[in-house]
């Protein structure tokens, strides 16, 4: 062997293990880089998700307290004298108009200031609206819900924006 294959020679055994080494190295940082954007992409769909599911839940809460009032509305006469005591179907719609302010506040909480104000004051036009109904005619009682309604239209499509655009 000559003295410049034993010097190839002596280099390869030299640097090529580090160069080996070098590129795990490479490759374990990029896995890891990877891994972080893999992470970070599973918790904002985790938090999409959510989100979506509430909306579900509001949409639902919602459709259930604009029934219940309807049917306070409808059962008006049967009311006991001078409102002291509620009726089952007040006692279900204010139970409709609780369950829906807590899914509105749950959901405000993953949104900026501007959505948790409309929560607010959703929960405060279906509130209105569900104690008006006992002295509202079932034929005014979209008149009555109108208010709530158009706020209502309003988190929806923002409801519908977030499922559509990127993860929050």
């Amino acid at each position: 062997m000559s003295e410049s294959e034993t010097r190839v020679r002596t280099i390869l055994v030299t640097y090529f293990p580090m160069f080996i080494a070098t590129l795990s190295l490479v490759a374990s940082i990029y896995n890891g880089y990877l891994n972080g954007l893999f992470v970070d992409l599973i918790q904002r769909n985790v938090g999409r998700t959510e989100y979506m599911r509430t909306c579900k839940d509001v949409i639902d809460a919602y459709f259930q307290t604009k029934f219940r009032a309807s049917v306070v509305s409808r059962n008006r006469e049967n009311a006991s004298a001078g409102g002291a005591a509620m009726t089952p179907e007040q006692i279900e719609a204010a139970n409709a108009v609780a369950k829906l302010g807590a899914l509105g506040t749950y959901l405000a909480n993953l949104r900026d200031e501007a959505i948790r104000a409309r929560y607010t004051e959703l929960s405060r036009a279906v509130d209105k609206a569900v104690t008006d109904a006992r002295q509202t005619a079932p034929a005014a009682l979209d008149e009555l819900f109108e208010p709530a309604d158009r706020i209502f239209a309003d988190l929806n499509a923002d409801c519908v924006k977030s499922a559509l655009d990127k993860p929050l």
